[in-house]
């Protein structure tokens, strides 16, 4: 490890240095004659491995300026040198190592008929796993909130008839244990990025964590957010870019696509795509998730809802059915090019897609494929909710 100290280092700070060191296990030596650059070498008995805290433990003292080669001393984000790449696998969806995973369903859990039709819906034309918000972080404290743990039990419903893996968001680390039951993926919101306290609780459960940028993060503080889940001994992380705030009004955010190349070459995690967020418009949603795909996401975020102007949250941003499948035929082309695998939803049931690529009885207009209002699945939801 080389540190670049202070030029003129005060002797208690260069002592703070020393100490740390002695702690650690390393011994040190000044470059040349440079007395601001130190070389620090494990010691051959030092006891266990240089972890990612040594880093932080130098680097916080302030006669450092800066950690100009951490040598083998590597954040868990970065993984080991020459690691393979992490495949987070959820209820039949599968991310990263060349898979790719469609998520899709509407932005938050409203009402349950339309709940398991969308669910049903979004299934039968190749997402692999659902989201709905059951908590819902909004600007405005008068704005709706979600249904909380009503929505949970709806989501937990449409699981259990659909079979299709959910992935909801937690806002709270009061609330990580009751959303965890159901949630075969846990998210965490833009919003939610800097809520240490919540990662820290997320690191601790066996449950793969989607970790959303925030909209005004960079790259380094994104995957510091990703390090918290890690070191509790979570490794199951999902990176996912929903856009960052710009100047411009055309888009309600910016799709950061080179921090999507960027990331595929940087950590071993899988980083998905969230183009509904980034757009704030549906119309441009197919656009912004071929090009999320087009630099190596290893899958999509999609809000997907039959009827947009209904909703209470973020319609404008929801495609309809038809335009979800087609975003879903893009995806598979893409993968096919760049051989990777589309690990595509087989629908309610096990009802495989028809060979036209339309749901196997269903057509592929926006209106098709819905529950009818007293079918048995439709009962069994609710009951349960």
């Amino acid at each position: 490890m080389l540190l670049r100290l202070q030029r003129q280092i005060a002797p208690a700070e260069w002592q703070a240095v020393e100490a740390v060191a002695r702690d650690l296990g390393y011994s040190f030596e000044f470059l040349g004659d440079r007395r601001d650059l130190v070389q620090l070498t494990r010691v051959a008995d030092a006891i266990g491995e240089a972890g990612p805290d040594h880093l932080a433990r130098f680097g916080d003292l302030s006669g450092v300026i800066g950690i100009l080669d951490p040598g083998d001393v590597r954040e868990l984000w970065k993984g080991p040198i020459g690691a393979a790449p992490t495949v987070v696998e959820a209820r039949g969806a599968r991310f990263g190592g060349g898979a790719v995973s469609i998520i899709a369903g509407p932005c938050a859990v409203e009402d349950e008929s339309r709940l398991l039709q969308v669910a049903q819906s979004v299934a039968a034309r190749g997402a692999t796993l659902f989201r709905g918000g059951a908590y819902k972080p909004r600007t405005s404290p008068y704005s709706f909130q979600g249904l909380g743990a009503p929505g949970l039990e709806m989501l937990g419903a449409v699981r259990e008839v659909t079979q299709l893996g959910i992935i909801t968001e937690v806002l709270d680390p009061r609330d990580v244990d009751a959303v965890a039951q159901i949630a075969d993926v846990v998210q965490v919101g833009a919003r939610s990025m800097a809520n240490y306290a919540l990662l820290k609780e997320l690191g601790q459960i066996d449950r793969p964590v989607l970790l959303k940028r925030g909209f005004g993060a960079t790259v380094s503080e994104f995957l510091g957010a990703a390090e918290y889940i890690l070191s509790g001994g979570n490794g199951q992380v999902i990176l996912c870019e929903r856009g960052v705030r710009g100047f411009d009004s055309v888009t309600r955010n910016l799709l950061d696509v080179g921090a999507i190349a960027h990331l595929k070459g940087a950590t071993h995690l899988p980083v998905v795509a969230d183009p509904s967020h980034a757009a704030g418009r549906s119309d441009l949603v197919r656009a912004l998730g071929r090009a999320g795909l087009v630099v190596g996401a290893d899958g999509l975020m999609i809000e997907v809802h039959p009827a947009p102007a209904e909703v209470h949250s973020d319609g404008s941003q929801a495609i309809g059915l038809g335009e979800f499948e087609a975003l879903v035929g893009d995806a598979k082309a893409l993968c096919d090019l760049d051989g990777r695998t589309l690990i595509a939803g087989t629908g309610q049931n096990g009802a495989a897609p028809a060979a036209d690529g339309s749901p196997s009885g269903a057509t592929s207009g926006d209106a098709s494929s819905g529950v009818a209002p007293n079918s048995p699945q439709l009962s069994t939801l609710r009951g349960t909710a």
